[in-house]
C-alpha cells in the first residue's frame, strides 16, 4: 500500500534509528494497546474502538490488543470512543488517516455517518476493516471486509428456539441495544425470521442500552405494565438478560419456570446463569477473532483479495448441561 511504501522509503533515506524517533514522537498513548515501540519494521494499525460497553466488548477489544503486538510485527494504536460517542470515533479515524497508519480497524458505535471518513481513508489508500458492527448504507467498496459473527443468523436461532419452546404462544418482550446501532436492527430482523408463524405475541420492545442495570429497570416497568403476564423475554445481549433475571426474581417469579429468558453473547456470567437454570437459552456471539483479523490485515497489505464478509463461527446453548460443559474453559 502507499503508506507502507512511504515508510520503507523513509527507512532507506534516514535510517531505522531516525524513523523510530519520529514515530515515537507522533505516537499517541494507547490505553492498554500493544503500541509505542516505533520500530521501522512495525506495521501501524489504528484501532477505532468502542471502549467500555460490557463483558463482550472487553473480551473482544482485549483479544485484538493481545493479537496485534510488537512481537507479531505491529504497532497498535488503540482509540476507544468517549462515552460511546460517534464524534470521538470519527475524530480518531481522521487522526489515523492524517498520521498515515497502514490500516484502520473500525468497530463503529453507530452504523450510519461513516461515508466521508471511509472515502477519505480510501483516497489515502489506507484499507479499513470493520470489526463486529457493519455500516449503513453498506457500501462494500469503501472497506475491505467485515469480520463478525452473523447477527441475523444468531438471532434467528433464538427465534426458532422460542417458536419451538412456546408452541401454544404467550406474551414476550424484547430488550434492545441502543437505537441507531446496526447490531440492534440485525438481531431484530433475525429474531423475527426465526419466530416465523409463531403464536407468541410481542407486547413491548424497549432499549436497555446493553446494560444490566437498565435491563433490570426496563423489565420491572414492563412486567408491572403487563401485570406480570409475560412468558418470555428476549434480551439482545447477556447483560440486559441478567438484569431481567433480577427483575423477574424481585417480582416474585421464577426465571426459567414462570418466565424464560434468552440472551445473545455467551459470556461466562451468562453461561453460569444458564447452568444455574436462570437463563433458558444463550447464543454465543464469539468475540475472539483477533487471529482472523491479523490474517486479513496481512493478506490485505500483501495485495491479496479477501471476502467482503468473514463470518465468525458461534454456538448455541440450550440447557444447563450444555453450559456446564464449557464453563471451565470459557475465555470471556
Amino acid at each position: 500500500m502507499k503508506n507502507r511504501q512511504r515508510m520503507l522509503s523513509l527507512i532507506g533515506i534516514v535510517g531505522a534509528g531516525a524513523l523510530a524517533l519520529g514515530l515515537t514522537a507522533c505516537s499517541t498513548p494507547d490505553e492498554g494497546g500493544a503500541g509505542g515501540g516505533g520500530e521501522g519494521d512495525l506495521i501501524t494499525v489504528g484501532f477505532v474502538a468502542v471502549g467500555p460497553e460490557g463483558a463482550w466488548r472487553e473480551a473482544n477489544e482485549q483479544n485484538i490488543q493481545d493479537t496485534f503486538t510488537e512481537d507479531a510485527g505491529f504497532e497498535l494504536k488503540y482509540a476507544p470512543a468517549t462515552n460511546l460517542d460517534q464524534k470521538s470515533q470519527i475524530d480518531a479515524f481522521t487522526s489515523f488517516v492524517d498520521e498515515g497508519v497502514d490500516v484502520i480497524l473500525l468497530s463503529a458505535t453507530e452504523a450510519s455517518g461513516w461515508e466521508d471518513s471511509l472515502k477519505r481513508a480510501q483516497e489515502a489508500e489506507i484499507p479499513v476493516i470493520l470489526l463486529d458492527r457493519g455500516i449503513e448504507p453498506d457500501d462494500t467498496s469503501l472497506y475491505v471486509t467485515r469480520i463478525a459473527p452473523d447477527n441475523v443468523e444468531v438471532a434467528k436461532a433464538v427465534g426458532e428456539w422460542a417458536n419451538t419452546t412456546f408452541p401454544d404462544g404467550g406474551n414476550y418482550i424484547v430488550l434492545e441495544g441502543p437505537a441507531g446501532v446496526g447490531v440492534v436492527n440485525e438481531r431484530n430482523k433475525g429474531f423475527e425470521q426465526g419466530l416465523g408463524d409463531s403464536s407468541l405475541v410481542k407486547v413491548a420492545a424497549q432499549t436497555a442500552n446493553w446494560s444490566a442495570e437498565e435491563g433490570k429497570s426496563v423489565t420491572e416497568t414492563l412486567l408491572k405494565a403487563n401485570s406480570n403476564n409475560i412468558q418470555f423475554i428476549f434480551a439482545q445481549n447477556d447483560e440486559m438478560g441478567l438484569g431481567a433475571v433480577q427483575a423477574v426474581q424481585e417480582a416474585g417469579l421464577t426465571p426459567g419456570v414462570d418466565i424464560k429468558i434468552a440472551t445473545i453473547d455467551g459470556t461466562k456470567s451468562a453461561m453460569q446463569a444458564l447452568a444455574d437454570g436462570l437463563l433458558s437459552f444463550v447464543h454465543e456471539y464469539n468475540p475472539l477473532f483477533g487471529e482472523t483479523a491479523l490474517d486479513v490485515v496481512k493478506k490485505t497489505l500483501a495485495g491479496e483479495t479477501v471476502d467482503s464478509y468473514i463470518i465468525v463461527p458461534s454456538q448455541a446453548f440450550d440447557s444447563p448441561e450444555a453450559a456446564q460443559a464449557v464453563l471451565a474453559d470459557r475465555k470471556f
